[in-house]
């Protein structure tokens, strides 16, 4: 295969998302339309990207990976015109031109590699046959299969609108029959634009070879220009996340209620259960079970751990830890092997040693927290003043007595206890028992003097 030279289509404002987000960087299945446009492009190597930008230019620019270069379009004149752009920022491209949209989000990178390996003569274009075609442009062959021209459903007459082969809109181009052509395009029609579709017309009227790559799935094709397309897009891509999870061995208890992005890998046998969802980086070990009813972003989650019906945003839960129900684990939080985060527990920026268990109806904020502890229920890491944030420290195999306040900047030794219902402001020694309440008193009597003193008859003390 001849070098390829990438170029992406990404100028257009998109005015049917109704946004002030440029289109193609609306996010579906754990990238932006114009990431998953970039990532089928990469499986190419190709010698270079370019992404013609235009309205949002910054914000699109702004995304690029490493690997990809804007080109400003500073007027939207076309396709056409795009493509010249493009090239005229790079006369050096030689070989295989291959021209993409950054609004299709459904595009496989074996695909376009397919269109580019069966690439000969002047263009490919990249064809579906669609169970609908109407508002597309038909492909019309000759009798070698070779196109002969590309035919719009307004000008399409009664022979050629039953033609359920469409043109994409995605063409792999000889660079000098391309360059050559973008020169003699005309702007002779309403909108006054180039067309890129003009410059297949100029190739056939050449002479010159035009070949169709017919896709597999024309669903890849659908380009998406607004939400209710966006979402349609976001189906297909958890359908096809979803499949890839259960050919791999991971378990997908109900893929209808089920929601996992591109971006997300599972390792064989662990089990996600129903409505779950899985976004970002998120990685889940052998054996782990998610779910039901649990989010889970850019979270790593070890073997065999269990997360139910729990929240985690950057978190790190490791192996044979348990994590719910009605859990939340927010950035910085990273559970041991075995540790625990139980029900109605809070944390945040927190380590928690191997075997230690927060049990329930805790918070645990900007804390490190030894093996084998105990955090007693109704716990609260006390880390910020109204200006600051401050850090707690417990040991090794220390017990923390339920409805413990913990005001950072504070330490428990190891071996430590804490008697429930204190309020630790300053450190306890290792094997230590610390105690920060008031004592107990008992006044006598105290209820039947509160009786008589509502004689008159007020009664709103007694039971019913």
């Amino acid at each position: 295969m001849s070098p390829v030279f990438v170029i992406v289509l990404a100028a257009g404002e998109g005015t049917r998302m109704r946004s002030t987000t440029p289109k193609v960087l609306h996010e579906v299945g754990g990238r932006t339309m114009l990431g998953h446009v970039l990532l089928a492009a990469a499986s190419l190597q190709p010698a270079r990207t370019l992404v013609v930008v235009g309205h949002g230019r910054d914000a699109v620019t702004a995304s690029l990976p490493d690997t990809a270069s804007a080109v400003i379009q500073a007027e939207q004149r076309g396709t056409g015109h795009a493509v010249r752009v493009a090239l005229e920022s790079a006369p050096d491209a030689v070989g295989t031109v291959l021209v993409l949209y950054g609004d299709m989000p459904l595009l496989r990178a074996d695909t376009v590699r397919g269109l580019c390996e069966g690439h000969r003569g002047a263009a490919t274009l990249l064809t579906a046959r669609m169970p609908d075609p109407t508002g597309y442009g038909r492909i019309i062959r000759d009798d070698l299969g070779n196109v002969r021209a590309i035919v719009e459903e307004a000008d399409a007459d009664d022979t050629q609108r039953v033609i359920d082969e469409i043109n994409v809109g995605v063409y792999a181009f000889d660079a000098g029959a391309l360059r050559n052509a973008l020169t003699r395009i005309s702007t002779d029609n309403a909108q006054g634009e180039e067309y890129l579709t003009d410059v297949i017309a100029l190739l056939v009227s050449d002479g010159e070879v035009v070949r169709a790559s017919l896709a597999a799935d024309h669903r890849e094709m659908l380009g998406v220009n607004d939400r209710a397309q966006l979402a349609e897009a976001g189906a297909a891509l958890n359908d096809r996340a979803i499949r890839a999870l259960q050919r791999g061995g991971t378990t997908v208890t109900d893929p209808r209620t089920t929601w996992v992005d591109s971006t997300v890998v599972c390792a064989p046998d662990s089990v996600i259960e129903p409505f779950t969802i899985l976004k970002g980086q998120t990685r889940v070990g052998s054996g782990a079970v998610v779910g039901p009813y649990s989010t889970l972003t850019d979270s790593t989650i070890g073997e065999a751990a269990s997360v139910v019906a729990a929240t985690c945003v950057g978190a790190d839960v490791g192996p044979e830890a348990s994590v719910g129900p009605y859990t939340y684990l927010r950035p910085g939080t990273r559970l041991g092997r075995g540790a625990k985060a139980g029900g109605f527990v809070e944390m945040k920026n927190a380590d928690v040693g191997d075997g230690s268990k927060v049990p329930h109806l805790s918070y645990v904020g900007d804390a490190t927290i030894g093996r084998r502890s105990n955090i007693g229920a109704a716990t609260v890491f006390v880390n910020y003043d109204g200006e600051n944030k401050h850090h707690t420290t417990v040991g090794d195999d220390v017990r923390v007595g339920s409805d413990t306040m913990l005001v950072a900047p504070v330490t428990i030794g190891d071996t430590a206890y804490t008697a429930a219902g204190s309020v630790i402001t300053t450190d306890v020694p290792p094997g230590a028992l610390g105690v920060g309440r008031a004592r107990q008193r008992n006044i006598e009597g105290w209820v039947q003097r509160r009786r008589e003193s509502t004689a008159d008859g007020d009664t709103r003390g007694d039971d019913e």
